[in-house]
């Protein structure tokens, strides 16, 4: 997978990518991330790439050249182009997952008051939010879905398995997990999960699963009916 990002601030995705798992990725071979400057498709030595908006109104918005030119440059038959946007619809496991499947991804990160409408218009295929809340620029919700996704590319976590069995995969929160010592500071950890009986410890996780979705996203569990 190629995925690139264009921004007005390339630099602060250096940190982000150099750790973890999306660096693992990188080395691998398996992701090709770069930060795109926008403001190198400006068409002045200023590097200019926003004005007022029309009607009047507060904040400026990103010019309609500079964003086609970039990624018209960028983009190629088989790319999907993302607007990062509070507007936008609300990313999940779900989409992360068809995302992964992508050959190249192109994400614009929006800046400012947005866009210009016709880039959302004629350039754009998804419009994607992290959340229902405003931030400074699209870069972190850029980096938020990047590792969302690279996470799910074959062979990046080394057990493919380990993505399949995490929360939001079935639409249910991950169950209680435990590691060793069995006791710690009078906590035991459940008899189930010592038994060696994989039946009895699948049920017990489905059933913690639901008890936890319950509690603390129950509207997940409403999605969940819709869906099925």
């Amino acid at each position: 997978m190629k995925i690139d990002i264009l921004t007005l601030f390339p630099n602060s995705f250096f940190g982000p990518f150099a750790e973890s798992i999306v660096k693992r990725a990188i080395d691998g071979n398996f992701v090709e991330i770069n930060a795109v400057n926008l403001r190198d498709y400006s068409h002045d030595k200023r590097g200019t790439v926003d004005d007022k908006p029309y009607g009047g109104g507060p904040g400026m918005l990103l010019k309609a050249e500079p964003l086609t030119e970039a990624i018209e440059d960028i983009k190629r038959e088989d790319t999907i182009v993302i607007l990062t946007t509070p507007q936008g619809e609300v990313f999940d496991q779900k989409k992360a997952l068809e995302l992964s499947k992508a050959k190249h991804l192109v994400f614009v990160c929006g800046h400012y008051e947005g866009v210009d409408e016709r880039i959302r218009e004629t350039l754009i295929d998804y419009e994607l939010s992290i959340g229902d809340y405003v931030l400074t620029s699209g870069n972190l919700p850029a980096m938020v879905m990047s590792d969302a996704i690279i996470r799910l590319l074959p062979g990046v976590l080394g057990d493919d398995e380990s993505s399949v069995d995490e929360s939001f995969s079935d639409n249910l929160l991950e169950y209680p997990q435990y590691t060793r010592p069995e006791e710690y500071r009078g906590m035991k950890v459940p008899e189930v999960l010592l038994s060696g009986n994989h039946k009895k410890i699948a049920e017990w996780r489905k059933e913690q699963s639901l008890a936890r979705t319950k509690l603390v996203r129950p509207e997940l569990l409403e999605k969940r009916k819709i869906e099925s």
